[in-house]
C-alpha cells in the first residue's frame, strides 16, 4: 500500500464564509483528519497569502485556519500566494522526506487551488484521491457552485500520467479498501 497523507489546503476563516456549504465541508474534514491520525497518517496543511492589505493577509482573521481543524504543533502548515500548493512552498520536499507516494486532497477553491495542487501532484508524481464532498467554490458569473464542483469531480476523475492518476471519492467511502 502507497504511503499517504492528507493534503488540507486553504480551509481558511474567509473562504469558509463564502464558499458553498464552508461550514459542512469544514465538519467532513474535521472527521477525515481525525481519521487520519487515528491511521497514523500526516496530516499537512496549505495557506493562501493574497498580499498585505487583502482579507486574505498573512496573520488576518480570514486567513486563520478555523479553530475546529487548527494544525497541531507537529503538522506541517506551507504557505502559498499561488493557486498551486507545490510552487515554491517546500511542499514537494516535505512529502519526499515523508515518503508519501498518494495524497488525499480536500479544501478550498475548486476551480483555482484544487484544481490546480491536484493536477501539479501528478506532475509531482503523487497519486491523489481528490474527496468530492470535500471541496468547495463560490458561484460565479456563469456557473453555480454546486455545478462548478460536480464539473471538476467529472473532469479531474481519472485525470493523470501513464504512472499517477486522480480518483474522486466521497468521504463516506473514503478509507474502504
Amino acid at each position: 500500500m502507497k504511503k499517504t497523507a492528507l493534503l488540507v489546503v486553504d480551509v481558511q476563516n474567509l473562504l469558509v464564509e463564502y464558499c458553498h456549504q464552508g461550514e459542512e465541508i469544514v465538519e467532513r474534514i474535521k472527521h477525515m483528519i481525525a481519521e487520519a491520525r487515528t491511521r497514523e497518517l500526516p496530516v499537512l496543511y496549505v495557506q493562501h497569502n493574497t498580499g498585505e492589505t487583502d482579507e486574505l493577509a498573512l496573520g488576518s482573521p480570514g486567513w486563520e485556519i478555523p479553530a475546529s481543524i487548527k494544525p497541531e504543533e507537529t503538522d506541517p502548515v506551507f504557505h502559498k500566494m499561488t493557486p498551486d500548493s507545490f510552487y515554491e512552498t517546500g511542499l514537494h520536499e516535505k512529502l519526499q522526506s515523508l515518503a508519501i507516494e498518494k495524497l488525499i486532497i480536500a479544501g478550498f477553491q475548486t476551480n483555482y487551488c484544487i484544481d490546480t495542487t491536484s493536477r501539479s501532484a501528478i506532475s509531482h508524481d503523487y497519486d491523489v484521491i481528490l474527496v468530492g464532498d470535500c471541496h468547495s467554490t463560490t458561484d460565479t458569473s456563469v456557473l453555480k457552485a454546486p455545478d462548478i464542483i460536480a464539473h471538476h469531480n467529472n473532469t479531474l476523475s481519472g485525470f493523470g500520467s501513464p504512472k499517477h492518476a486522480i480518483t474522486v471519492k466521497q468521504s463516506a467511502s473514503l478509507w474502504e479498501a
